[in-house]
């Protein structure tokens, strides 16, 4: 039993993909920027573990309810047509509540009650190229997503028909897998200060399918320091060995960009 309950579904909906960038530089030289951020999201779904499945609908508040740690933060480096990024973040979770569980089958149904410590860990490399550059900028994005969940379970579920004996037990366990990427990134000043922007990828590997499609604003609103605000969309479908993961998440992020 490794992934399941609201607690893996706030983890995970900061994992993929990265706030924009500015852009790729004008010059010769590199240019550097750092950006930590956040997503205030909400996610829903369906989670199954070993046949059994439930569905899940987490708003922004029960996700920060639910937070122990957690830090976001993307670096990009920039030369001519060429931008490299990484990404990292990192998120320790505690929750405990119920929920109900569907036995395999759909035959019958429980209700589960849940204790989870849950880790997560997402690591991404991309690179971007620029394919036009006028006003209008588009740059060709490919990336590699590295991702690991740490789970620390203590679950029972109460079936309310047999044949099925009620469940109890604590498990630990962790999996992680990797995705590769391709995706396009678009930028457009309305003004010497302000760039819209839009992003969408779309990859897979360790997960069947998964992508995502944002749309914001870079606000320079100092000298080096930009203001990154924008509506997020993400959806994974991963299914391997009786555990299912068929989530999205969705919802405004925000950052700060420093430049060096």
């Amino acid at each position: 039993m490794r992934k399941t309950s609201k607690v893996i579904a706030a983890g995970l909906i900061l994992g993929l993909g990265a706030v924009p960038a500015a852009g790729a530089s004008d010059g010769d030289g590199w240019n550097y920027e750092v950006t930590p951020y956040m997503l205030f999201a909400g996610m829903d779904g369906t989670v199954g573990v070993r046949g059994y499945t439930t569905d899940f609908d987490v708003s922004f508040s029960d996700i920060w309810d639910d937070l122990d740690i957690g830090f976001m933060g993307l670096f990009t480096a920039q030369k001519g047509p060429w931008t490299f990024g990484l990404e990292g973040v990192y998120m320790k979770l505690n929750s405990k509540g119920s929920t109900s569980v569907s036995g395999p089958g759909g035959i019958v149904e429980g209700e589960g009650k849940l204790d989870v410590t849950t880790a997560m860990y997402v690591y991404q490399g991309s690179v971007g190229y620029r394919v036009l550059d006028g006003k209008t900028k588009v740059d060709g994005i490919g990336g590699i997503r590295y991702t690991k969940l740490s789970t620390d379970m203590k679950v029972k579920i109460v079936f309310d028909d047999p044949p099925f004996d009620d469940i109890t037990g604590g498990v630990k366990g962790s999996e992680s897998w990797f995705d590769a990427v391709a995706g396009v990134r678009v930028t457009h000043p309305v003004s010497d200060k302000v760039t819209l922007v839009g992003y969408a990828d779309i990859g897979g590997g360790g997960s069947d399918l998964t992508y995502q499609v944002m749309g914001g604003l870079n606000w320079e609103f100092s000298e080096g320091y930009s203001a990154k605000v924008g509506y997020r969309y993400l959806s994974w479908d991963y299914e391997d060995g009786g555990t299912v993961w068929d989530a999205s998440a969705s919802g405004p992020y925000l950052g700060v960009g420093i430049r060096f």
